[in-house]
């Protein structure tokens, strides 16, 4: 079959899956127990297929670590955990769990102990700040899966079996099966979800235009970076398009919600992401940011919350830090949209670019947030900006922006690009089509002057507008409406006027006759 074939049937699955498990339990609740067990399923089939190629290589053919005793397994613990960050037992790996699930009354218990060992198994090592509290969203005793402890362990048995029987292993066609089968999943959740599901996920088409904007023309980048990373999307992108290889020194990333914070490491995992090279932080990236050490990033793409609240003026040391000072100002305590960029313009390398979605109001609104443009303007930061179209994101319809930060660039000029058109409807929401996607990146990538598409702007013109930023204020929307010939219009009316006159006069006399025959 066909890589799409595939994915189509993939996710043709999963969609069976989700729909005749959750029951009771709401969908977007249910994705912890059927991304959880995904996960779950994922290691223990990586962690054997490791350790299964390494005995192979050594002469021992048969060797299959499904069957080795507890006890051998435990001789290689050490160096298991060295290589791969966590340890799990040949009795608890999830192919040998599911089989005895049926028979097992405490199924519960056992998944409970399986969870808590595999994350213990990285403490003290470089591996636990990856692998700690990635299960604390799998409640196996939660009583949405039921009243009883019997109904729960019903529950988590369908739950083995529906995962296990996911085909995760395409051969020949060699797509991502467990990172796109994550991918899908999240996809379908924060649909259902709305809002919330926009918080964490960023649109797969929406996804590769920013990855693709922060590499352009580079077939490397040393150290990838999104400062509001919810579950990871944005970044893992960076590696499909260049490659895992050619994304040197790693992952970073940080996250304020607790559960999208581990989701973002389970998606590293699923992508086959080492836990050595990424680094995901718990926490407010704008009053306490994890990656001091590890800044600048060449690479910068994120989709940070719009206008969200934050302590900005409240806590007077934020004017100081060398994020936000070079601005003199701190963005609104009501709007942090500005306060993301300030930070991310700061941790960006030298020869990096940033590309970021922005709420579009930042883009024209007065006060502080102009004044935060002007400091990107004058002091020739700011390389693009797109206007995206709208209803692309989960939970809004809003048609938000992209702006492109650089540190070297080779001009002044600001390139404004009207994208707003450049969409196709799918279900319920737009998409960027490949040729829209395209389309955006060719005009990027050309920097030219394009009618009603997009204009080349001295920072003297944006001056003069007030530092504003809309693309709507510098590139010309095309009028589509019909032309409309007046000369011929007029004719054509003195003509229907002529002849309502003369219609109207042969009523008159038609009913002049009638009156005088009835008389």
């Amino acid at each position: 079959m066909s890589k799409e074939t595939d994915r189509a049937e993939l996710h043709r699955a999963i969609w069976q899956v989700a729909n005749e498990l959750r029951g009771s339990v709401d969908g977007w609740d249910f994705k912890a127990y059927v991304l959880g067990f995904l996960f779950y399923r994922f290691i223990s089939e990586n962690l054997t297929e490791y350790i299964n190629a390494l005995e192979h290589k050594a002469g021992y053919e048969d060797f299959d670590y499904r069957f080795l005793s507890q006890d051998a397994a435990e001789e290689a613990r050490e160096g298991i955990v060295n290589e791969k960050g966590f340890f799990i037992a040949p009795g608890d790996l999830f192919v040998n769990v599911r089989a005895r699930a049926p028979r097992d009354e405490n199924l519960n218990e056992t998944l409970e102990r399986i969870f808590k060992n595999i994350e213990a198994s990285a403490t003290g090592t470089g591996a636990e700040s990856d692998l700690k509290g990635l299960f604390d969203d799998v409640d196996v005793n939660s009583t949405k899966l039921g009243r009883t402890v019997a109904q729960r362990n019903d529950k988590l048995v369908r739950i083995l079996n529906a995962i296990g029987d996911l085909n995760l292993s395409y051969g020949e066609s060699s797509i991502d099966t467990f990172g796109d089968a994550y991918e899908y999943l999240m996809t379908m959740y924060a649909s259902s979800a709305g809002k919330s599901g926009g918080e964490f996920f960023t649109p797969q088409e929406v996804s590769e235009v920013l990855a693709r904007i922060a590499v352009m023309g580079k077939t490397s980048v040393n150290r990838v970076y999104d400062p509001a990373c919810g579950s990871g999307s944005l970044l893992l992108k960076l590696a499909t398009v260049l490659g895992k290889d050619k994304v040197h020194g790693g992952f970073f990333g940080q996250e304020i919600n607790l559960t999208t914070y581990n989701l973002c490491r389970i998606n590293m995992f699923l992508h086959d992401i080492n836990f050595a090279d990424f680094n995901i932080a718990h926490g407010d990236t704008l009053t306490d940011p994890a990656h001091w050490d590890d800044e600048p990033f060449e690479a910068i793409v994120s989709n940070p919350p719009y206008s969200t609240n934050w302590v900005g003026k409240d806590d007077p040391a934020l004017i100081h830090d060398p994020r936000f000072s070079p601005a003199g100002v701190l963005a609104p305590k009501s709007r942090a949209d500005l306060a993301f960029t300030m930070h991310m313009l700061s941790w960006l390398a030298v020869n990096g670019t940033a590309a970021i979605v922005e709420f579009p109001g930042v883009l024209y609104r007065g006060g502080a947030e102009a004044r935060i443009r002007k400091y990107l303007v004058d002091n020739n930061y700011v390389d693009a900006v797109v206007q995206l179209p709208s209803d692309l994101f989960f939970g809004t319809t809003i048609a938000t922006c992209v702006i492109v930060l650089k540190k070297s660039r080779t001009d002044s000029s600001v390139l404004f690009v009207d994208a707003s058109r450049q969409f196709v409807r799918s279900g319920n929401k737009n998409k960027l089509s490949p040729a829209n996607r395209e389309m955006i990146l060719r005009t990027i990538e050309e920097r030219k002057e394009v009618a009603h598409t997009a204009a080349l702007v001295s920072p003297e013109q944006i001056e003069d507008n007030g530092y504003n930023l809309s693309v709507s204020s510098y590139v010309e929307a095309e009028d589509t409406r019909e032309a409309v010939d007046i000369r011929a219009l007029n004719a054509e009316i003195e003509r229907i006027v002529a002849r309502q006159a003369a219609l109207r006069a042969s009523i008159d006399a038609i009913v002049a006759d009638l009156e005088g025959g009835a008389r």
